[in-house]
């Protein structure tokens, strides 16, 4: 892929940092509502809870993920971080894969069946929780970018490293 022009970057890291952040946000308040929905004695209350967890993840959850993984993966290829050159960056991909995944096919069935039953147990608290664990440290690697290059971006980067030649004798 080429490298992307500096305004469409700056366009889609505002993109991927605001869908990102939005995704952190809706996990938090699912757990929220899951707690909410789990503690209480109030039938009501967690009929309502069960409902609004519906519908964040009928309408938010995959869009979100969805929006997330792919303005990463355009990042990743469209800049000089890569997607397997720095380790970081290869950690980010695939915990953001995995989460999608496991927001798509485990946390949007096990909300669905809570609403349908008007209450829920603890899966709906221990998924969000890990889920706002996860994007939490993907957010702190995204900052702080440890653990230097993988094995192919240290090949890359000394295969793009100039040759110096041996200065002139006079």
């Amino acid at each position: 892929m080429k490298p992307l022009k500096r305004p469409v970057r700056r366009s889609i890291l505002v993109i991927h940092v605001a869908v990102s952040v939005s995704w952190l946000g809706l996990t938090v308040g699912l757990l929220a509502l899951g707690l909410t929905a789990f503690l209480t004695h109030d039938v009501s209350m967690a009929q309502a809870a069960t409902r609004s967890m519906k519908v964040f993840g009928d309408r938010l959850v995959v869009p979100v993920a969805l929006l997330s993984l792919l303005s990463g993966l355009v990042l990743a290829l469209g800049t000089s971080w890569g997607l397997a050159r720095h380790r970081w960056v290869w950690t980010k991909f695939w915990l953001t894969l995995i989460t999608a995944g496991l927001s798509v096919f485990s946390l949007r069935p096990g909300i669905d069946e809570a609403a349908a039953r008007g209450a829920t147990d603890i899966d709906l608290v221990i998924a969000p929780s890990v889920a706002t664990a996860t994007y939490l440290f993907i957010t702190a690697i995204s900052v702080m970018k440890p653990w230097g290059p993988t094995r192919r971006g240290r090949r890359l980067r000394q295969t793009q490293r100039p040759v110096r030649q041996p200065a002139a004798q006079p």
